[in-house]
């Protein structure tokens, strides 16, 4: 069975109630309440998002974020009380790809779940026909990165020579995004409403997408050389030489 959302949190009450209130709106959604329910349920049904809390009881939603990341790649929502900066940037480093803290307003919730599940299906639609046109392709279009290191539009994957990086969705339609506007600096604004098209997402959760993509493509991240900083203000691939 297919569900768009699936609530895992130890709180019975909330979890409940925010799926009760996501099916009044057309948002097919389930709940469970722990680390061996979560997994089991998902290894029986097809789930487009997960919200997810950090407390599960004797488990961390840290640990069930990592096995689920190992398998598959809905996007993650983190649905918590604590929030602390070291929380936010763990839930993000290891595979979230929001942060929600409670007390939360459900209608603020479910136009958040909407517009992540929107944007992710844009992003898989585009995948799909690009895949597809790129099948009868004698060679897949490659945008220059670098004089040695390109963008390849038909796999999604960054090439240098033989060997090939892979990108997961987000990550490519960053990249994508800044090489069509190279030599602009793109704000975080622009980011949020042309490429992610969701205005509730934060800042936080752009700059460690932004850090992911820069462990892929710089020698070394801490210094990036490719995607670039203008402090306050946002992210830049200047022209090539």
């Amino acid at each position: 069975m297919n569900y768009q959302c699936l609530i895992i949190d130890d709180d019975v009450t909330i979890a409940e109630n925010t799926a009760e209130y996501f099916n009044m709106f057309d948002i097919k959604t389930a709940w469970v309440d722990g680390y061996a329910e979560a997994i089991a349920f998902l290894s029986e049904h097809s789930v487009s998002l997960l919200l997810l809390d950090i407390n599960l009881g004797e488990t961390s939603g840290f640990a069930l974020c990592r096995q689920i990341r190992e398998r598959y790649d809905m996007p993650i929502l983190f649905v918590s009380a604590r929030n602390t900066d070291d929380d936010i940037l763990t839930a993000l480093h290891i595979g979230g790809d929001d942060y929600i803290t409670k007390p939360f307003t459900l209608s603020v919730l479910l136009a958040k779940v909407r517009a992540t599940l929107r944007r992710y299906e844009k992003s898989a639609e585009a995948a799909n026909a690009v895949s597809a046109n790129a099948v009868s392709a004698a060679q897949p279009d490659r945008i220059p990165i670098t004089a040695a290191l390109f963008l390849d539009t038909g796999t999604h994957k960054i090439t240098a020579g033989a060997e090939t990086v892979p990108l997961k969705a987000m990550e490519y339609k960053m990249l994508l995004y800044l090489l069509q506007n190279r030599g602009r600096v793109i704000s975080k604004d622009e980011f949020l409403q042309n490429v992610w098209e969701d205005t509730f997402t934060g800042e936080g959760t752009l700059s460690v997408h932004i850090r992911h993509l820069r462990e892929k493509i710089e020698q070394d991240p801490n210094s990036p050389q490719i995607i670039k900083t203008v402090w306050g203000v946002g992210y830049i691939i200047e022209e090539m030489p």
